[in-house]
């Protein structure tokens, strides 16, 4: 059980912030298709440097045995310790526009708590939207487009670019109970889900990440080059193209999953096409080549370092 004790702390050399800034936030938890939110965050991280504003709790919030930190070793002896992070901090996007970004892991613990004081944060900095990504994986081909499904209390968003909107129950995330809080306060807020192909939910997708950077873009008028992004997608679609053509089986799954998308695109009086309710074969059944295809590239093909 994690420690009683503070929910987080500020930074002591935090800069100081507007108010009336757009937050986004992004957090690692129980899906993560493609990797989308991992990418983004590191993106913001790597390419942003975003100054901290608020370090929350591991150890109130986070299952250390679930989500084990990494050590570094030296021969004989350790020489690093890096435990996963959760902060709000302050940036600048590409075009120097200034932001505040929730990003991290999804807390294990004390969601209510959590959310709260999200919510009082939210207040504090007089922020003038929220909007959260995550990403599923869903029966849709890669050579399409990846679309999304929008909630919250922005219509005009999910209008335009909620290409399905099931009516369903799932099980929850922190992200989602954060965008419940934050309407329930009247805070103008939209989640985007990203509808990743099935197929390659379980690999570094590139497209994922700069889906979700232009999902962000589209509802905060913030820009994200992802210039690095973009050129890893590039050669990682060479890759997967490469694979299918080589394979019959997998060629008829993609055909198959284009006609459906594009049926639904015919038919559907949404934004875009999206999902076929039918009989879908398994990734499993299916995808098994392409994914033993991905999962033996080198690290430095998957993430472009």
């Amino acid at each position: 059980m994690p420690l009683s004790g503070p929910l987080f702390e500020r930074a002591a050399s935090a800069p100081p912030v507007p108010r009336g800034l757009p937050l986004v936030i992004a957090l690692t938890g129980f899906t993560d298709a493609g990797s989308a939110v991992s990418r983004v965050i590191d993106y913001v991280r790597d390419d942003l440097s975003p100054s901290p504003l608020v370090v929350f709790s591991n150890d109130t919030l986070l299952d250390y045995r679930a989500r084990r930190p990494i050590v570094s070793f030296e021969k004989d002896h350790l020489t690093d310790y890096r435990p996963p992070r959760l902060e709000l901090s302050f940036a600048h996007d590409s075009l120097g526009q200034p932001f505040l970004v929730l990003a991290g892991y999804e807390p294990d613990f004390a969601w209510d708590a959590f959310a709260a004081a999200v919510v009082d944060l939210a207040e504090l900095y007089g922020v003038s939207t929220v909007t959260w990504v995550h990403a599923i994986p869903m029966p849709v081909p890669h050579t399409r487009p990846i679309g999304t499904t929008v909630s919250g209390t922005r219509t005009e968003l999910t209008e335009a670019h909620s290409v399905w909107q099931p009516h369903t129950q799932v099980p929850a995330t922190a992200g989602h109970l954060l965008e419940y809080r934050l309407a329930e306060a009247g805070t103008r807020v939209a989640g985007f889900v990203l509808l990743v192909p099935h197929y390659l939910g379980d690999s570094d997708y590139p497209a994922a990440a700069l889906a979700a950077l232009d999902s962000l873009t589209v509802a905060t008028g913030l820009v994200f080059a992802g210039d690095e992004l973009r050129e890893e997608n590039r050669e990682y679609l060479e890759k997967v193209t490469e694979q299918i053509d080589g394979s019959d089986e997998l060629a008829r799954m993609v055909e198959g999953l284009e006609e459906r998308y594009d049926s639904y695109m015919a038919g559907s009086t949404l934004a875009t096409p999206m999902i076929h309710t039918g009989d879908l074969p398994s990734a499993d059944e299916l995808a098994a080549e392409l994914e033993r295809f991905l999962a033996t590239r080198p690290d430095d093909d998957k993430r472009g370092s």
